[in-house]
């Protein structure tokens, strides 16, 4: 059975199981509260602009929302790949199955082992940017970012399909090696590959589906590119990420292999690209043999890829005192949540959702805005793979705040912050871990009014955070509080 028949047969099945309803169902379950006002408006905001760009499940693609130009009716790898987990919070959990599935569907040989850039309501190709097979624009991060997706979404939702499903592991493998083999790609080759590998013959520089059919960087104005950092922060990701998926599925051998070959990608950024000059990461390598400065910076957090805590903060210091593209903004308040910076988080959260923000409106904008509220002012944390989900509140001591009728990990969840405290209430069945964190070195932390033993851990920037785990069953309501 070859995989397109493998893809029908799963697609009816989610039908089935899923239904339309369910989704409706659980986003209008889904409320959040706040002593904050500004940051209800945030929420509420965000929420009503991203519910807008749900598509109809009737259309021949599927379930579907847009990730793209909102014109196009189209839903773009990169900008899917940084809109599935807001998109989970809303309830779109069959849209993101489609969606990516859609995707890992259409990677062939043919096209270089690329997938479609945008796929539009009409289940095809989306002719802004697909003219056939040797003509389209690609940018070669996407593959490495819908992995990524995959895996962020497996930890969030707890669905195996996500790194067990032919549709994907069949799109992981060919990434992470015919793929990085065809574009020459490998670490050893990132400053002497060709700038136009695969190019149509004859090669047009002025046709864009020439020029861009594999561009080498989510950032699309640097003449005559031929690397961009943000492409080897992804590769590193996607080689991490593949071996966290083949250490899931019991292949520890393999799965160090990758590990290794990330590394180098990693070693690759620190030895070649850090400007010692300015105390920044160059960003784009073009034909003429020349480093430059541009936007790409944020893709470094993105993906995780600085261990130098030095370097990530004057990354990070540079960013937030520079003005970008909507896109880019998007992503900073959860990354700056992530790395300890949570007063520019909110504010990055109050200027995303301004009536009067330039571009507000794209797609990618409400979504980011979405995963922010939940997994950084909230700081709720699902992890798949030890069944575990983590709390730890971002939103001060002044602020109570809550968060019901989340799903994830296949139950649903209430989540109430106060202070000092944390209600957690597992509302489904499944029983589940849960972690209560809470900043500081905390001697003392009791839940449901007795004390337990508190392990300490550090979070990105070395800052001390104490926590307690406790099980709680289907059903249960815990409290836990500093003493």
């Amino acid at each position: 059975m070859n995989i397109q028949h493998i893809v029908r047969r799963w697609l009816l099945l989610t039908a089935i199981c899923c239904g339309y309803g369910l989704a409706a169902a659980q986003h209008a379950a889904l409320t959040f509260s706040t002593t904050d006002t500004a940051m209800q408006l945030v929420f509420d905001r965000a929420q009503q602009m991203a519910m807008r760009y749900r598509g109809n499940p009737a259309d021949p693609v599927g379930p579907w929302y847009e990730a793209a130009l909102p014109a196009r009716f189209a839903f773009c790898m990169r900008d899917v790949s940084h809109q599935v987990i807001g998109a989970e919070i809303l309830g779109l959990g069959r849209e993101n199955k489609n969606m990516l599935t859609r995707f890992a569907e259409n990677i062939s040989e043919g096209k270089d082992w690329c997938s479609y850039w945008e796929i539009n309501r009409d289940n095809r190709p989306a002719p802004e940017d697909y003219r056939n097979d040797r003509e389209f624009w690609y940018n070669l991060n996407a593959n490495f970012d819908l992995l990524f997706a995959c895996w962020r979404l497996y930890m969030w939702t707890g669905d195996t399909a996500y790194v067990r499903h032919p549709v994907f592991t069949h799109f992981f493998e060919k990434s992470v090696n015919e793929y990085v083999d065809r574009w020459v790609l490998h670490e050893d080759s990132l400053l002497t590959r060709p700038t136009h590998p695969n190019a149509p013959v004859p090669f047009n520089p002025r046709d864009n589906f020439h020029r861009c059919r594999g561009l080498a960087s989510y950032v699309e104005n640097v003449p005559d590119l031929k690397m961009g950092i943000d492409l080897v922060a992804a590769i590193y990701r996607g080689m991490q990420t593949y071996a966290d998926i083949l250490q899931l599925q019991g292949h520890p051998v393999q799965a160090q292999q990758y590990r290794q070959r990330a590394a180098r990608y990693r070693q690759k950024i620190d030895e070649a690209w850090w400007d010692g000059e300015t105390s920044l990461y160059f960003t784009n390598y073009a034909g003429n043999g020349k480093f430059g400065k541009g936007e790409g910076e944020v893709f470094l957090l993105w993906f995780d890829a600085l261990t130098d805590t030095l370097r990530r903060k004057k990354t990070i210091d540079h960013l937030v005192a520079g003005e970008f593209n909507v896109e880019n903004t998007s992503y900073l308040p959860a990354l700056l949540y992530r790395y300890g910076y949570w007063k520019e988080a909110n504010k990055y959260m109050r200027y995303l959702t301004n009536p009067a923000t330039p571009r507000r409106e794209y797609p990618e904008v409400s979504y980011a805005v979405m995963e922010s509220i939940v997994g950084g002012w909230m700081g709720i944390t699902p992890d798949a793979v030890h069944n575990t989900i983590a709390t730890f509140y971002r939103g001060g001591k002044e602020a109570v705040s809550s968060l019901d009728g989340l799903l994830l990990l296949n139950t649903t969840v209430r989540v109430e912050h106060t202070g000092a405290a944390t209600i957690f209430v597992n509302k489904g069945k499944a029983p589940l871990r849960w972690r209560a964190v809470f900043a500081g070195n905390r001697t003392a932390i009791a839940v449901n009014g007795k004390k337990m033993k508190v392990a300490y851990t550090v979070d990105a920037n070395g800052d001390r955070l104490s926590f307690v785990e406790v099980m709680v069953k289907g059903g249960e309501r815990m409290t836990a509080k500093c003493l």
